[in-house]
């Protein structure tokens, strides 16, 4: 009876210790995986997700400044539309087709 109990005490060890070296294996394997994913990824050239997010905001603010210009230029040209029936346009204008 005395040697079952060493046996399983000598088994409980063992497992013990593979559990352990198991885990540190486990570990070394997953640090070597993230930092070839890391050159990978450096490799790839790709941007973070705040820079993304900044020019993200100046496209959108650029959009808007475009819309805003756009209507600007579109009242102007009514402005001009308007003006092109007045006499000292008129008067320019075939000063310099001569």
């Amino acid at each position: 009876m005395q040697s079952q109990n060493r046996f399983f005490d000598d088994l409980a060890r063992v497992a013990s210790g593979a559990v352990g070296a198991l885990s540190g294996v486990r570990s070394d394997i997953e640090a070597r995986l993230r930092d070839q994913l890391e050159r990978v990824l450096a490799g790839m050239d790709l941007v973070s997700r705040e820079e993304f997010e900044a020019v993200k905001a100046m496209a959108a603010k650029a959009r808007d400044e475009q819309e805003e210009l756009l209507r600007r230029i579109a009242a102007l040209e009514s402005q001009l539309a308007g003006h092109d029936k007045s006499p000292v346009r008129q008067t320019r204008a075939k000063a310099k087709e001569s």
